[in-house]
């Protein structure tokens, strides 16, 4: 088997079928500059792969003969694929004998694309899913393998939706290989009329006005947790939300309903309650205290 996965996301799938596969070779993205520094660091899974004793590569271009020919040498029966960052060719695809397996953090149809966890919270979905299907050349559109459906909660955010859909796409993973060992495995077409498209997220996304209903920024700001967040324009200033909840009270969006337990602002559809906010250069402090600080007044806009 060949495995193709870069980041954290990947790093349980790949334990998960090296416990129970053999994995000749493991496919990461190159290392990348990352923190103050700029130094190169390690994907996630290339570090794991090291730990458990596995052969890595880190090809700058995957759509090159010589990088073909280094898979074909290994002789794979089946590859996996799981958040690798690159589509896979179609001459890749037809190496391994019993072709490519994906993990997609979603219920497809629904949420084709780069960022579907993060698409599903801010649409505020209840519910997402794991799902294993068979890689085409098209994106996330070859046939289902596997569903596993997790539940999203009202309040929660997506390091820990991706951490349990990581853990169950594992699960599921292992659980579709050993069908296909057992000749058990059923495969079936997606209804493509029913696809939606998860498009890669943008740092403007996190730009709020108060116009958007409560209900739309507390979700994009639960999908948007830790990048890039959500923020506001404040006399110039731009001022990231570092807590909030859903609050009572209406009015005219950015109109200041209370300050004192948080920051109540109404919104084109409710309120929102900010409870800890950061200013430019500074870290992240209770509401209240910054209002105060640039004197916020209820029942005036946030100016």
């Amino acid at each position: 088997m060949v495995f193709f996965g870069t980041p954290d996301f990947a790093v349980p799938t790949l334990e998960a079928v090296a416990a129970n596969h053999e994995i000749v070779l493991v496919v990461a993205q190159p290392d990348r500059p990352a923190g103050r520094g700029m130094k190169l660091h390690k994907p996630p899974v290339v570090v794991r792969a090291a730990e458990l004793g596995l052969k890595t590569a880190q090809p700058a271009k995957i759509r090159v003969e010589e990088f073909h020919r280094q898979i074909e040498a290994h002789q794979p029966d089946i590859g996996v694929v799981i958040a690798y960052g690159r589509i896979v060719p179609s001459r890749l695809l037809e190496i391994p004998r019993l072709g490519f397996l994906n993990v997609h953090a979603s219920l497809l149809p629904k949420y084709r694309g780069a960022a579907p966890i993060q698409r599903a919270i801010e649409a505020g979905e209840a519910e997402t899913g794991a799902t294993i299907m068979r890689v085409d050349e098209e994106l996330d559109h070859g046939p289902i393998l596997g569903v596993t459906r997790v539940v999203i909660g009202a309040d929660e955010r997506l390091p820990s939706v991706s951490l349990r859909l990581a853990q169950t796409g594992a699960k599921a993973m292992v659980e579709v290989l050993a069908q296909i060992t057992r000749g058990s495995v059923t495969e079936t077409s997606q209804d493509h009329s029913q696809a939606t498209h998860a498009a890669k997220i943008e740092k403007a996304e996190g730009r709020i006005t108060f116009a958007e209903s409560a209900a739309e920024i507390y979700n994009r700001f639960r999908a948007f947790d830790p990048w890039p967040g959500i923020d506001f324009e404040s006399s110039g200033d731009t001022i990231k939300v570092r807590e909030m909840r859903p609050a009572e009270g209406h009015g005219k969006p950015r109109t200041l309903l209370s300050i004192g337990e948080g920051v109540v602002v109404a919104t084109s559809h409710g309120a929102v309650r900010l409870l800890e906010l950061q200013r430019p250069g500074k870290g992240a402090v209770a509401a209240a205290d910054v209002a105060r600080g640039l004197f916020w007044r209820v029942g005036a806009p946030i100016p």
